[in-house]
C-alpha cells in the first residue's frame, strides 16, 4: 500500500493499480491460506475467493468484484503497451482497497 500511496503522489496510475492490486493479492492470499485453501495461481485466488469467501457471505459481492476488477486493471497496465490507467480510473480504488485489506486482516 505504501508503494501505491507513493506512486500517487507521482503520477504513475498504471503502477498504483498494479500496487493495489499486489496489496490485495497477498491479503487475500493470507486469508485463504488461515481457511485452509491452498491457491498457487492468480486466476485460482479469484476463483477460491469467490467459490468460499463471497458466496458463503464471509466477504460481499463487492468487495470480490474489486479484487476482480484490479486483477483486471493490473493485467492492462502491465501488458498492453499502448495503455495507461488515469487517475480518475485509480485514485477512487485506493481507499477501497485499504478498506478491503482491513476487512480481510479481522477475518485472519
Amino acid at each position: 500500500m505504501n508503494e501505491a500511496r507513493d506512486n500517487a503522489e507521482l503520477g504513475h496510475w498504471s503502477l498504483v493499480a498494479n500496487r493495489l492490486y499486489y496489496a490485495l493479492f497477498h491479503a487475500a492470499s493470507a486469508l485463504l491460506i488461515s481457511k485452509g485453501f491452498s491457491v498457487k495461481t492468480h486466476g485460482g485466488v479469484i476463483s477460491v475467493l469467490g467459490k468460499e469467501l463471497v458466496k458463503t457471505g464471509l466477504l460481499t459481492l463487492e468487495e470480490g468484484n474489486l479484487y476482480s476488477r484490479l486483477y483486471n486493471m493490473r493485467q492492462t497496465g502491465d501488458y498492453d503497451d499502448l495503455f495507461d490507467w488515469t487517475e480518475q480510473d485509480v485514485s477512487p480504488l485506493i481507499s477501497k482497497t485499504e478498506a478491503l485489506i482491513e476487512r480481510m486482516k479481522s477475518l485472519l
